[in-house]
């Protein structure tokens, strides 16, 4: 019971008697009815009234036999050992032993489809031998020596870089993690310009260090700690965002704020093209090419937050920025930029990129060969497997199959998002768009019950994040659509 236990003090507290009655049953195999208005009934010939629930696909994979510790124990050495803060998904927190493509399996050789690829890193897919090789054969050879010393392997996977970016962007500095990109980017915009103000989105997320914490604007990540300079301007939100689609008024309102809460001038402005921890917001259309050009007369520059966007998780474009016709200044990205090594980097102009030579800017493990060698893997085998056009093909075809969804469950109150990075927002009233909080923890449990792992994301945490390694099929995406449409109806 001590999985309960810690599930209900950290993710529920003790004020929902309705939901403690779900959470402390052992299972969630027959669902007790949370909300009776919040879900519509399948038509009586669906193939969901069916008991037998969907099954995974077929896949020719079998896991190694595992004989580590149990679930049990690596939770109370866990709990023991590592920071209170550290947060599990799940009544009972999964023990992942192993890894293959777009699927997890747990210490019991149980398979789940992995819709949320460790929180949108891994791009390629799990144990990709092409990137486990190029990794391999660089540890064998030389693990470490930082940039003190000359190595191709950083050179290398620099210029391979800077050839899929737009513009003048092509200059390059590597870090560790997507907090560490946007740190960098946010000094540079400062140094660059003089000034020490900076915009970001309201809903946004960009890191949890001392200082991308202010940029951060949803309080369930934020302490209370002096964050000094930010600005926080109305989410271009289509959905819930009290201007809906209309770009230019959102963009007057970023013009508001330099005019009547700066001096005029500021160093920058940041944005996700799409918001990842806000709940896969897509931005109004429009609206950053409105605000680049208002930044710039404002003396700042601009940054894109590519660390869930870029590769081509979009379908559509391979930076989630040129989906808006926009050419920022600086881009930052991680996550899927190494496929799970910690890897993050900063691409900017050479203008930019001089002011850092004003002083020693160094980063021991920024470039470090191995992690080199796996980045400029992945982004060979991105290319060689027309990763960002089967985004497009299965995004296209899962976003379609979730919109016919919407229209047979009420609960559904938005779908959105482009290519691999989609959103599915649940209210219990569509008209107030009321959030589903249990109803969402409810279906949660119950979707990994069934074989899926999908992510959670919004200030209420009631919108389902669908970011699956980009090797995923249409067939995982018909399971995961039946899945939903399963427990939806016995809802």
């Amino acid at each position: 019971m001590a999985f309960q236990r810690h599930f209900l003090k950290k993710a529920l507290g003790e004020a929902n008697p309705r939901f403690k009655f779900i959470c402390h049953s052992s299972r969630l195999s027959s669902f007790s009815t949370v909300s009776s208005s919040s879900s519509s009934s399948a038509p009586a010939d669906s193939a969901t009234d069916a008991e037998a629930p969907p099954e995974l696909p077929p896949f020719d994979y079998k896991p190694k036999p595992y004989n580590g510790p149990l679930a049990d124990e690596v939770f109370e050495k866990r709990e023991k050992f590592l920071g209170p803060s550290l947060f599990h998904y799940y009544q009972k927190p999964l023990n992942i032993v192993e890894g293959k493509m777009q699927y997890l399996f747990d210490e019991n050789g149980r398979r789940y489809l992995d819709a949320f690829a460790g929180i949108v890193t891994v791009s390629c897919g799990h144990c990709h031998p092409d990137v486990l090789n190029a990794i391999m054969e660089q540890s064998k050879l030389l693990q470490h020596a930082t940039t003190i010393y000359l190595h191709h392997a950083i050179a290398d996977f620099a210029e391979a870089l800077a050839s899929k970016m737009p513009g003048n962007l092509k200059v390059v500095y590597f870090v560790n993690s997507g907090t560490e990109a946007n740190e960098l980017a946010m000094l540079m915009a400062r140094l660059y310009t003089g000034s020490l103000g900076m915009i970001s989105l309201r809903n946004a997320y960009h890191g949890g260090s001392s200082n991308t914490i202010a940029l951060t604007a949803l309080n369930t990540w934020k302490y209370p700690i002096p964050e000094g300079e930010i600005h926080h301007v109305v989410n271009p939100d289509p959905y819930r965002g009290i201007f809906g689609s209309d770009a230019r008024l959102y963009a007057k309102d970023v013009q508001d704020h330099i005019d009547y809460g700066t001096s005029g001038k500021i160093a920058g402005f940041i944005a996700e093209t799409i918001q990842g921890v806000g709940g896969a917001v897509e931005l109004a259309p429009g609206y950053l090419k409105l605000v680049y050009d208002i930044v710039r007369k404002a003396g700042g520059v601009c940054i894109a937050d590519e660390v869930q966007t870029g590769f081509g998780r979009t379908g559509s474009h391979y930076w989630g920025f040129e989906t808006q016709g926009a050419i920022p200044d600086i881009v930052t990205m991680a996550k899927g930029i190494g496929n799970g090594l910690p890897l993050g980097a900063v691409v900017t102009t050479p203008e930019i990129a001089s002011v850092l030579a004003q002083k020693i800017q160094f980063n021991t493990f920024g470039g470090n060969p191995v992690c080199s060698a796996g980045g400029l893997a992945v982004l060979k085998v991105l290319d060689k497997e027309k990763r960002q056009a089967h985004c497009s093909d299965v995004g296209s075809h899962l976003l379609e199959r979730l919109r016919a969804l919407q229209q047979r469950h009420e609960i559904i109150g938005d779908v959105r998002g482009r290519g691999l990075m989609v959103g599915i927002e649940l209210v219990t009233d569509r008209k107030e768009k009321t959030p589903a909080k249990a109803e969402t923890a409810v279906l949660f449990e119950k979707l990994r019950e069934l074989g899926i792992l999908v992510g959670k994301g919004g200030l209420h945490g009631n919108v389902f994040r669908v970011k699956p390694p980009m090797c995923f099929t249409k067939d995982d995406a018909d399971f995961l659509v039946d899945a939903m449409d399963y427990a939806m109806t016995k809802l």
